[in-house]
């Protein structure tokens, strides 16, 4: 069974940083991707960042050299979200999912339960 768990959210000023965790367990064998969503009040879930088996990265522009994602190198089951010079517009709940192949293409098919983030002006 494919879990993942979210942790790091929390209260942060404008300007300040946060790091999300996210541990994937059940899923072990093939090639997948990691990805950071989030969904604000009243807006639908948007995409943020991924990062593919082989540290490839994408991310979208409106958190372009301000987040970072990575992956432990190690165990490989844990992926971090590094968000840094935070806004008011970057409060919203965040959430880990995964999917089988590549940083494009193909549906997320597991779902974190989510952690928010509330960046306060």
């Amino acid at each position: 069974q494919v879990q993942l768990v979210e942790s790091g959210g929390g209260l942060v000023q404008a300007g300040g940083s946060l790091r999300l965790s996210c541990t994937l367990s059940g899923r072990t064998f093939g090639t997948y991707t990691m990805g950071w969503f989030r969904q604000a009040p009243g807006k639908e879930r948007e995409f943020v960042a991924a990062i593919n088996w082989s540290a490839g990265t994408r991310y979208v522009d409106a958190v372009k050299g301000r987040f970072t994602i990575s992956r432990d190198n190690a165990a490989k089951n844990t992926v971090y979200l590094q968000m840094s010079s935070l806004t008011t517009e970057d409060t919203a709940i965040y959430y880990c999912a995964t999917k089988m192949g590549g940083l494009y293409g193909g549906s997320y098919d597991y779902w974190g339960q989510g952690t928010q983030v509330t960046v306060s002006s």
